[in-house]
């Protein structure tokens, strides 16, 4: 069978009809026609971290009600997302099995827009106009730079008032991330800011040090610093709201 579909590759010619895309076979294509709409990683992403509501989803993506709804439905009729029970009987969503298994994918699709996408093509990060401090605490397990992460162990606490505030700690250990919502009693490092300065900084639309100067920006305990350790979405110097300026 194998020397068959070897010569009858061998005899292709130039001027064959060209195949019909699905009767090709051609792993990465059909994977794709499973998992290759617009939505599917977003939400499988969104979901990998526990079941959540519909609304949860509505708010952490911005897809309009009706087209969340279909996706949903889509992505159940794959078998890559399940409803399950919540507190008082309220259905969740929640990744299947076979949904989990695009884990990896879904890290190394956010780790090459990260290494190509911002560090190469310079991302005009002033459009992410509607980013939110757990957008952005929710993404640095993707923006940890593992060379700098491996043998560390330290602790971060985020608090942060205004629209979007709370709490967040954030621990590196041995080349990973974990992100937790709450206090971090025995954090080495501790952060205090508007949540709006705070995405600022973060995104690199505000300069670090003068917000510190100014006091917008607050860090008590150890030297260490979160910039250290990721990634940065963007350089301040360099983006369109700032100007040219110094560098970090």
């Amino acid at each position: 069978m194998a020397s068959e579909i070897s010569s009858g590759m061998a005899r292709a010619h130039p001027t064959s009809p060209i195949p019909k895309p699905g009767g090709v076979f051609d792993p990465v294509a059909r994977a794709l026609d499973l998992i290759g709409d617009k939505w599917t990683l977003v939400l499988v992403r969104h979901l990998l971290g526990g079941p959540v509501g519909f609304q949860h989803l509505r708010l952490r993506t911005g897809i309009t009600a009706r087209v969340l709804s279909a996706r949903l439905r889509q992505l159940a009729a794959k078998g890559l997302v399940e409803t399950v029970a919540g507190e008082g009987g309220r259905s969740l969503y929640a990744v299947t099995d076979s949904g989990r298994e695009l884990a990896p994918i879904v890290a190394a699709l956010a780790r090459w827009y990260v290494h190509h996408a911002v560090e190469d093509l310079d991302t005009d990060v002033s459009r992410f106009t509607e980013t939110s401090p757990l957008s952005i605490l929710e993404s640095l397990p993707f923006l940890l730079r593992e060379e700098r992460s491996r043998g560390a162990d330290v602790t971060f606490e985020i608090r942060l008032t205004g629209v979007g505030g709370g709490a967040w700690s954030v621990h590196i250990t041995d080349g990973e991330c974990r992100v937790a919502p709450g206090f971090a009693p025995k954090a080495d490092v501790r952060y205090t800011a508007d949540a709006r300065t705070w995405c600022g900084v973060a995104l690199g639309l505000i300069d670090p040090r003068k917000a510190l100067a100014s006091g917008q920006l607050s860090k008590e305990g150890g030297s260490q610093a979160m910039d250290h350790y990721f990634h940065q979405i963007a350089d301040y110097s360099r983006s369109p709201r700032s100007g040219r300026g110094g560098s970090r």
